[in-house]
């Protein structure tokens, strides 16, 4: 049976889009129209990421930006030359309420949704004033929206009323067949960490991420500064970058934690995933946190995670594979970590074997919600 066409608006291409995106053109004959080449801050190795994408993918480049908002030329022609089925936008955007507003004129006749990153947290207190007003003013003028969680559908379905068959969650899932390739490099490479950072026979509790104010870094290891402090055989693993770097280094040096808490730096692709197999488990010190895609990685390599209640990722945590904490709250924060490390182990082998994935199978749920589209 032929596939029905999908066209997609999106502003760059980010590793834990790939397989979201993938999965996608399992379904559909899809395309993605990106606006931007890289991330103006955080450039990837964008000529990686496109290698390993099933779908088509095109660029409208042309155009401007007001303060975080882009504007494209081109939408229309791009929709006309496509011929799609269905068109994708991104949240609330200048291209969501352009579509809209093609198809009132009537020059748009497919079905139309948007793709929302929002956290409950978020969903309930916007980020802006703007942000609310946009949502509620095209919410239900949208045929789908597509969400993260049960919880986010939740809430759209309870202050919006919109039908189950409009909600579509599809939260940002990585394929554990792609991240867990090239066993043998990744060891490799994971061995040679060790032994650099001396982590054998440690306990080792992992970041990797942007170093930047909202993962809350800087309050985390100062709320357990006492635990770091006090058990030699604990090492934490921050990679990344970030303008909260400096911060961090700081506050290690002030509390002679040089030995303790160690800032490798940032790494990408096949240097990336190693990281995954050097820990005992992973944590994420969130106080803001759409989803956390970091989560999904750490599970599919088999580490335990220690997460943030405003992490929309809790979705994927359950009492086999971690403990969600509250990094606003001292003593929860305290008390959780104390726990996790109590039952995480010591690195030892970095054998991918001995690390299974703790994730679960996402794949018929995920082909289920999108089937939805056929009812529109």
């Amino acid at each position: 049976m032929k596939k029905k066409k999908m066209l997609v608006f999106h502003p760059v291409l980010a590793p834990y889009r790939i397989d979201h995106f993938n999965s996608l053109s399992a379904i559909f004959d899809l395309e993605v129209v990106f606006y931007l080449e890289n991330m103006p801050s955080f450039n990837y190795d964008q000529y990686f990421l496109k290698s390993q994408c099933s779908f088509k993918i095109s660029y409208l480049l042309l155009g401007f930006k007001i303060t975080n908002r882009l504007f494209r030329f081109g939408i229309a022609h791009k929709i006309i030359e496509a011929k799609p089925d269905y068109i994708l936008s991104y949240e609330y955007s200048p291209t969501t309420h352009y579509l809209l507003m093609l198809r009132k004129i009537g020059i748009l006749k497919q079905k139309i949704g948007t793709s929302v990153d929002d956290n409950v947290e978020m969903c309930i207190n916007p980020q802006t004033v703007t942000r609310k007003i946009s949502r509620n003013s095209i919410i239900k003028k949208l045929d789908f929206v597509v969400l993260l969680s049960k919880e986010v559908a939740q809430f759209y379905n309870n202050e919006f009323n919109l039908a189950d068959n409009r909600i579509i969650i599809s939260p940002f899932l990585q394929y554990e067949e792609r991240l867990r390739k090239n066993e043998v490099m990744l060891e490799n490479i994971a061995s040679e960490y060790i032994t650099k950072y001396n982590l054998k026979n440690k306990k080792v509790l992992l970041f990797i991420g942007r170093l930047v104010e909202e993962k809350g870094l800087k309050q985390f290891l100062t709320n357990i500064y006492n635990t770091i402090k006090n058990d030699s055989n604990l090492k934490i693993i921050i990679v990344g970058d970030g303008n909260e770097k400096e911060n961090i280094e700081e506050f290690i040096k002030l509390n002679h934690l040089e030995s303790s808490i160690i800032l490798p730096g940032r790494f990408e692709n096949i240097n990336l995933y190693p990281w995954y197999l050097c820990a005992s488990g992973f944590f994420l010190s969130s106080i803001s946190e759409a989803f956390g895609a970091v989560i999904n990685e750490s599970l599919i390599f088999g580490l335990p995670v220690l997460c943030s209640k405003y992490a929309g990722a809790t979705s994927l945590i359950n009492s086999d594979n971690g403990i969600i904490f509250d990094p606003l709250d001292q003593n929860d924060t305290i008390q959780k970590s104390k726990l996790f490390i109590d039952k995480i182990l010591p690195v030892n082998k970095v054998n991918l074997t001995d690390k299974p994935s703790l994730m679960g199978n996402y794949g018929d749920q995920l082909n289920g919600e999108w089937s939805k589209l056929k009812e529109l």
